[in-house]
């Protein structure tokens, strides 16, 4: 969602936020135009959100792909695309074999739901390739804990390992990663998986430029009061994933880093901003969990509404409407709409975006510009102690 569509009375100007001091009220930006610009504020919101949290395993930076942004998801795809047309060029089927195996590392959300959807992509994009074809992808999901996506019931969970699992999804539960290679993954129990693409979602952290701007920090996240407001400050709030503002629904905890706590919370922190600043007392944020969704590709899905089971097409329906009606302005919902029933009418679009931003030099008449690589996990923290900021 472009900010400037959406935030019609507001001043945007875009930078790294290189530090701060609020004890002075200042906020040191480096512009885009490199220029370092110093701002000072009546009332300071941070909501910068939250980066991939890598671990030091062997490997992993230089050869996994995370999975937090579009620019990722689109890499993934692209990677997938050229892969396949890598195998199918492939006379040794072992070769061909390790480009058509895919390993996502985290069994969370975004690793049920990402490796649901590029099976599902994958399997439409098999028709196409017959030698692959004859080799067959492999699917695996790794995680240390004993079940995936604790978030939600067992009895869900149970759901979606099935129906993965029929899908021709493996699971390596109770197992961790201890090197990731160019062409294979070496695990815990001593076995070796060959695969050249790894995705890596096992979980996320606060953005590290919480740390640059003097405030009080619990595990990365900005220590805050049930009014979101920062601890040792009247004019200073935080929100979101960088936030550690306490759960109504768990007493002692941070709120979870969700979308549907985040966006709460910055309707009510503006709500007390302008309270403040009228001489009332802030409101505390006392939302709870409504329920939680797990996407498993096209028209499946499992939700927990309220302590509610909820599985298979009604619940991949309610996720649909759910997004929608979140999803601000009605042009931005028109258009998604129209993007949905396209999807369901026809078949997945298998045309490669590699070179998309990606233009030959002018005159440039050889071979066209090679695809880019899937970024590295690495390359998804900004530099030391910067963040990418509105």
């Amino acid at each position: 969602m472009p900010l400037r569509e959406r935030l019609k009375r507001t001043m945007l100007r875009v930078g790294y936020v290189t530090g701060g001091d609020p004890t002075a009220n200042t906020l040191r930006v480096e512009m885009i135009s490199g220029n370092i610009k110093e701002y000072r504020y009546d009332h300071l919101v941070v909501a910068l959100g939250s980066v991939s949290r890598v671990l030091p395993i062997p490997g992993l930076t230089e050869h996994a792909i995370g999975f937090k942004t579009i620019a990722e998801a689109t890499a993934l795809r692209n990677r997938i695309v050229r892969h396949f047309e890598l195998a199918e060029g492939l006379d040794d089927k072992d070769q061909r074999a390790a480009y058509l195996s895919f390993v996502f590392v985290g069994g969370g959300y975004a690793g049920l739901e990402g490796i649901a959807e590029l099976a599902d992509f994958a399997r439409d994009a098999l028709k196409r390739y017959p030698r692959c074809r004859e080799t067959g992808t492999r699917f695996t999901l790794i995680d240390a804990a004993d079940r995936i996506m604790p978030e939600i019931q067992p009895q869900l969970a149970d759901f979606t390992k099935t129906v993965l699992g029929k899908r021709g999804v493996e699971f390596r539960l109770n197992t961790t990663v201890k090197e990731v290679r160019d062409d294979a993954v070496v695990l815990s129990d001593g076995d070796t998986l060959i695969a050249r693409t790894v995705v890596w979602t096992a979980g996320v952290r606060a953005s590290p430029v919480a740390e640059r701007l003097g405030l009080a920090l619990d595990n990365g996240r900005i220590i805050c009061d049930s009014t979101m407001r920062v601890e040792g400050y009247d004019n200073v709030w935080a929100l979101g994933d960088i936030a550690a503002v306490p759960d109504a629904a768990r007493p002692g905890f941070p709120c979870p880093p969700t979308a549907q706590h985040a966006i709460r919370q910055g309707k009510l922190l503006g709500k007390n901003i302008v309270a403040v600043m009228e001489g009332k007392a802030p409101k505390p944020f006392t939302f709870k969990t409504l329920g939680a969704f797990a996407d498993l590709g096209r028209h499946t899905a499992v939700a927990n509404l309220m302590g509610l089971r909820v599985k298979g097409f009604i619940a991949w329906a309610i996720c649909r409407f759910y997004h929608l009606a979140w999803l601000p302005g009605a042009d931005s919902k028109s258009r998604l709409i129209a993007d949905w029933s396209v999807e369901i009418l026809f078949p997945r679009d298998l045309a490669e975006m590699g070179q998309l931003g990606h233009p030959p030099a002018l005159g440039d008449t050889g071979p066209a510009a090679p695809l880019p690589e899937a970024r590295p996990v690495a390359a998804l923290q900004p530099p030391a102690g910067q963040s990418p900021t509105d």
